[in-house]
């Protein structure tokens, strides 16, 4: 891998927000497994999430005991490792195709991969790929802040931390002091999965969070359909849907059209942000 140039004083995630604030919209923020079905497959499907609609990407790095991942996110992760996904696979991905897709790349993963690769090693590869920011949904932000962000930061990556409805006040300012580009809001205490409806008080929630943070929050966990989408784009810069599109994934795996439907399904997504 070649050395990484320096960046601007604004991130690629945070000049992403920007854009979509200038629109007077939210961001839209798919999320897939990579190497699921295969790692052949994985750049098809990615070109189209942006052809759809996608301004960042969150991209999972496979792991063996997701455990705040749903049945569907766990199937797909099982899938991938048995495809040969890996770390070092899935940054060999993003350090092919960054640049050709445009958007900016973020890394969901477990705290496992990256403490067995070794914090600096991983900081170092990630920006040399690619990668725009990092999420490690494991990872309390105090234990971030002591190592992994300020490794990630040495490298102009963003650390990225998860913030829920049970979050105190100190937590939420702790997370926000951890966080690069945005903060994440998940829209259920429990794991990822589709939902039939959205949290009542989550209008509320995020309103919340938005005033101890200065930052753009996103929020994900349950979101699945375009009236969705438009009821969080509401209240959040921007809007993950994760759980919807990789069963989208398993269920047409065999399917030659596969990434047209995925790209037709992110269109449909993102459709109520473009209005």
């Amino acid at each position: 891998m070649s050395p990484r140039r320096r960046r601007s004083s604004r991130s690629a995630i945070a000049a992403a927000f920007a854009g979509c604030s200038r629109q007077e919209r939210a961001a839209f923020i798919p999320f897939l497994v990579a190497g699921d079905p295969s790692l052949k497959a994985t750049p098809d499907l990615l070109r189209a999430l942006v052809a759809g609609g996608a301004d960042v990407i969150e991209l999972g790095v496979s792991f063996s005991d997701p455990i705040a991942d749903g049945p569907t996110i766990q199937r797909a992760s099982n899938r991938a490792l048995a495809a040969g996904s890996s770390l070092s696979a899935v940054l060999g991905i993003v350090e092919r195709h960054r640049e050709e897709l445009g958007v900016p790349i973020v890394l969901f993963t477990y705290y496992n991969p990256v403490h067995a690769r070794g914090v600096a090693t991983f900081a170092a590869q990630a920006a040399d790929s690619g990668v725009d920011g990092v999420l490690c949904v494991d990872l309390p932000p105090d234990e971030g802040l002591r190592e992994l962000q300020p490794a990630l930061s040495e490298r102009d990556v963003d650390s990225i931390y998860l913030i829920a409805a049970t979050s105190t006040k100190e937590r939420i300012d702790r997370a926000a002091a951890a966080s690069n580009g945005f903060v994440y809001y998940t829209a259920r205490s429990d794991v990822t999965g589709e939902r039939d409806d959205l949290i009542p008080t989550l209008a509320r929630e995020v309103k919340r969070v938005r005033r101890r943070v200065h930052l753009p929050v996103a929020v994900g966990f349950g979101i699945s359909t375009p009236e969705q989408v438009e009821e969080v784009a509401r209240v959040a810069h921007g809007v993950v849907v994760g759980s919807s599109l990789v069963r989208l994934v398993e269920e047409n795996a065999g399917e030659p059209d596969l990434a047209a439907r995925l790209e037709r399904r992110v269109g449909q997504l993102t459709a109520p942000l473009r209005r």
